[in-house]
């Protein structure tokens, strides 16, 4: 049996019928995954809501719509905003190009207290 990278998954090998039980196939649709999307043009939209509404936690990347029509993307984040309420979801900017939206149940940690300007001490 050859050597599996550490980020690759085993390949099935012919006749193996137990690589993958049903089991474990069925559990796969269950799965949430962290995924990354450009937002291009407002028809990415649905995209990205089917996406949220399968499960999937999404980083969107706005500056593509950005650097064409900034309405398009006051549009489109409110749309997101407004969607995110709707199914319970969470929605949050990670600085100045990405939006990240999350499903049901998940929520997105925010810092309750300001972070001071003062300098941090030091060990020397």
């Amino acid at each position: 049996m050859p050597a599996s990278g550490l980020f690759h998954k085993p390949k099935k090998e012919e006749g193996d019928e137990s690589a993958m039980p049903a089991t474990e196939e069925k559990e796969k649709s269950n799965e949430t995954y962290l995924r990354a999307m450009p937002l291009r043009d407002l028809s990415d939209l649905e995209a990205i809501k089917t996406e949220v509404t399968n499960g999937n936690i999404l980083i969107i990347r706005i500056t593509p719509l950005a650097s064409k029509n900034i309405e398009d993307v006051k549009r489109a984040v409110n749309e997101l905003y407004e969607f995110a309420e709707s199914i319970n979801g969470d929605i949050a900017r990670l600085g100045e190009e990405r939006v990240v939206i999350c499903p049901q149940k998940i929520r997105i940690w925010r810092d309750t207290e300001r972070v001071s300007k003062k300098p941090l001490p030091t060990a020397a």
